[in-house]
């Protein structure tokens, strides 16, 4: 794996310190090369959109969403994992980010619970599709899906990022792709699930939504 330059992102590195520090409870752990190999990850050259700013909105989110979640650290944990493996032409992109979290957390010595319940989290971030009742689920799905209720101008840099990972597919397929993707975001009863979502992201996250299906289909 190529090596991350720690020094450009010492906040994250300690943010994960912190997180997996909690979620293991063992204090002669060293979290930092975990860190920085996750971080190499995050800044590989084909992600435009899936990069390391994504990866730390995420975790900003899920600090405003904390209070709903049962298991923050496990959620934090989650969401470092959940688009470390990524491939724009590739479709496992979730199961493979969830063995490797498996993989990673085992060596760090978490227990198998807790290793389960972050694939789990991070395998629910293909439908985006919590149960009623999974708190932490809900946390973790509407911390990346809070950048469909960005401003304007944030939204449109998002919507560049995904055109821009997906340069190699022609441009009327991918109008018909993503316009499909949004006709699907836009038939879901309710996109957010967590209280604050639902009053602060859904109805912004709607009309970014509407706006941009109109530009793809004239």
């Amino acid at each position: 794996m190529t090596d991350h330059d720690s020094t450009a992102t010492p906040d994250l590195r300690e943010r994960w310190a912190r997180t997996l520090r909690a979620a293991t409870a063992d204090k002669d752990l060293d979290p930092y090369p975990y860190a920085d190999n996750l971080l190499a990850r995050w800044s590989e050259p084909q992600r435009k959109y899936h990069t390391v700013d994504h990866l730390t909105a995420v975790l900003d989110h899920i600090d405003v969403l904390e209070e709903h979640a049962e298991r923050p650290e496990l959620v934090r944990l989650a969401a470092w994992f959940h688009d470390a493996v990524y491939r724009p032409d590739r479709s496992e992109n979730e199961e493979r980010s969830a063995a490797l979290a498996e993989r990673a957390l085992a060596e760090a010595g978490m227990g198998p619970e807790d290793i389960a319940e972050v694939v789990r989290l991070v395998l629910l971030t293909v439908t985006h599709d919590p149960a009623e009742d999974d708190t932490d689920g809900e946390a973790l799905c509407d911390a990346d899906l809070a950048i469909l209720a960005a401003p304007a101008p944030a939204y449109a840099a998002y919507t560049k990022a995904v055109r821009a990972e997906y340069a190699f597919v022609p441009d009327e397929a991918f109008r018909e792709g993503r316009a499909g993707v949004l006709r699907q975001l836009l038939d879901l009863p309710r996109l957010f699930r967590t209280p604050h979502g639902r009053s602060h992201w859904e109805s912004a996250a709607r009309e970014n939504l509407t706006a941009e299906l109109d530009l793809l289909t004239p």
